[in-house]
């Protein structure tokens, strides 16, 4: 029988405690009206980065402040539950930094955290392909050697933040695929203004502009944008996902529609209103304490497998919320008013949620055999 997992349940430290007020004030007075945290704004990011508040946990010696992770994820819930623009430095604070700080250089350190830290740098995440789909070992992006560095080809897509990042962690081939396909792959720190790359806007549902499809033709990254090592860029990639799967933006992204319904109903709901309200706020204190767990469980390894519970959970958490917020209070007296517009933009949101970061599919198998269940 595989071995029981558990979240251990940190207390919230009083500097923590503290620091939540600080962040609401600072809130009040600096978020832009009608954000939401999958916008940009330079200007945003670089007065956070003048708080401290991005590369919270790196060494002062490369920008960071070195906060606790879970000081961290306290900064990170209040921007979020606020709807602030952060999506300028998101990807960057949140995993293209702590990889390089894991497996770079200190030239690399010196060179990207500093600038990540002040909010002054953007990065990209160069993962998944047309024809790859899910199987992301399958990826055709090939690096071929040339003089003192590499010539890349291949085309990303879903690629978010790429039209506005200046550099992107790009997954590609270096060595040609044998019977392990995961083998052979190696990450580089790619200049996003390099000549040979054309970056091509997707627009989702809504209308807006996150995601691009960028096209590599005859790149050149130099040997010093190697990040770890050449052809284990499989391992480092899955140090990484724990990162990008069990933060807070897996249950919080809807936030704004929970807060909306709540206000909507009043303070007189329906029985079935005060049922949904009482399970969604159950299911997104728990998700919340799982993903604290996970905060604290990052500063000693890779806890990919509670982070996978925690991002499937959180995605079905959201699906749910929107759904049942649909069927219970489908109009409000507004058709304009905030709850209405809460609703629209979450119902065009919420179908990428079980997709972005690994599909269901994915992660529950990734979790199967975690658990020796396959």
């Amino acid at each position: 029988m595989p071995a029981p997992l558990s979240f251990p349940q940190p207390d919230l430290p009083p500097a923590a405690l503290a620091l939540r007020q600080e962040v609401r004030d600072f809130l009040a007075d600096n978020k832009p009206v009608g954000s939401h945290y999958t916008q940009s704004s330079r200007a945003f990011s670089r007065k956070l980065g003048e708080r401290g508040w991005i590369g919270m946990t790196w060494p002062a010696q490369w920008g960071g402040r070195q906060r606790t992770t879970l000081e961290r994820h306290v900064v990170v819930e209040e921007l979020l539950a606020a709807s602030a623009p952060i999506f300028y430095h998101w990807i960057a604070d949140r995993q293209s930094g702590p990889l390089i700080l894991r497996f770079g250089t200190d030239a690399q350190r010196g060179r990207f955290l500093p600038m990540i830290a002040r909010g002054e740098c953007g990065f990209a995440i160069g993962l998944s392909e047309p024809n790859a789909g899910s199987d992301l070992a399958s990826l055709e992006t090939r690096a071929v050697r040339a003089a003192d560095g590499w010539k890349v080809s291949g085309t990303k897509v879903w690629t978010s933040n790429a039209h506005i990042a200046e550099f992107m962690i790009l997954l590609c081939r270096t060595a040609p695929r044998d019977e392990n396909r995961r083998g052979g792959l190696t990450q580089l720190i790619v200049d996003l203004a390099s000549p040979g790359i054309d970056v091509r806007p997707i627009r989702n549902m809504a209308g807006q502009h996150e995601f691009n499809e960028v096209v590599l033709n005859d790149v050149f990254v130099p040997d010093e944008m190697v990040l770890g090592i050449v052809g284990q860029g499989w391992g480092q990639l899955l140090s990484e996902l724990a990162f990008e799967r069990s933060g807070p933006d897996r249950f919080l992204s809807a936030f704004e529609l929970l807060v909306r319904f709540v206000d909507e109903v009043g303070p007189e709901p329906s029985e079935a209103q005060a049922d949904l309200i009482g399970r969604l706020v159950s299911h997104l204190w728990t998700l919340r304490r799982m993903s604290i767990s996970v905060s604290r469980m990052l500063e000693e390894g890779d806890p990919n497998l509670a982070a996978a519970i925690v991002k499937d959970l959180g995605g079905r958490f959201e699906q749910e919320l929107v759904e049942s917020c649909r069927a219970l209070q489908p109009a409000a007296a507004d058709p304009d008013g905030p709850y209405c517009r809460a609703l629209r933009d979450a119902l065009l949101y919420m179908p990428r949620v079980t997709i972005q970061g690994g599909t269901t599919q994915i992660l529950r198998n990734a979790i199967a055999r975690e658990l020796g269940l396959r």
